[in-house]
């Protein structure tokens, strides 16, 4: 899986404004970076009238759209897809995907908390937290950044995400989730596919391979 780092706090903590400068701080720095917002209402984002929207309209479960420059698909789901099964879908080519929510996620955080808005930290007790940001006063042994300072949260998220980020060799998604593997087993599975797979014609020199499953 990719690294992943989430930007948190409450409503109107200003979460958006900080992470767009840390996206642009993070592409100046050479890192090709994706982002996944979580949307804890309904969203729209098809325009009425639009093709893509009259094949939805029609009873389209998914609708994609593609040109040269880029895709889109707007898919109907029976439940919310968990983040990893997003990001391993559609954003694994990214050096680092940042995310903003998810704060009941495993995944490392950075909170916003603002005097304004809620001056008391939501994630205090998480193990995951990395950081704050903040214009209060924290008692906190966690680093803590000021509002305007996206280069010194870059940097954190250098240090403490990118920097630390092993890539596993196999990963596995089950149902959307990453499930963990113990070197045995994580061992028989690399070997069995990475073998069948080498023997395919034209496939002999394969670095990378994705196997996905259905069943019934």
């Amino acid at each position: 899986m990719v690294p992943i780092v989430s930007i948190v706090g409450s409503s109107g903590s200003g979460k958006t404004t900080l992470l767009v400068k840390v996206i642009s701080e993070l592409v100046a720095r050479g890192y090709r970076v994706a982002t996944l917002k979580h949307d804890a209402h309904r969203f729209e984002i098809d325009k009425e009238g639009k093709d893509s929207w009259r094949h939805k309209q029609a009873g389209s479960c998914t609708v994609a759209i593609s040109s040269k420059e880029k895709f889109a698909v707007i898919k109907d789901v029976s439940s919310e897809w968990p983040p990893e099964r997003i990001i391993w879908s559609y954003l694994s080519d990214a050096d680092i995907v940042i995310t903003e929510g998810y704060k009941t996620s495993w995944f490392p955080k950075i909170e916003v908390v603002r005097k304004e808005h809620n001056p008391k930290p939501i994630c205090a007790k998480d193990p995951s937290l990395i950081g704050y940001v903040s214009d209060v006063s924290l008692k906190t042994k966690k680093p803590i950044y000021k509002l305007n300072d996206f280069k010194g949260i870059a940097t954190l998220i250098e240090k403490e995400v990118l920097k630390k980020h092993t890539l596993a060799e196999l990963s596995i998604i089950v149902d959307g989730a990453s499930v963990p593997l113990n070197g045995f087993s994580g061992s028989i599975i690399k070997e069995a596919v990475s073998g069948m797979v080498r023997t395919l014609k034209g496939c002999a020199g394969a670095k990378e391979i994705e196997l996905r499953i259905k069943l019934k």
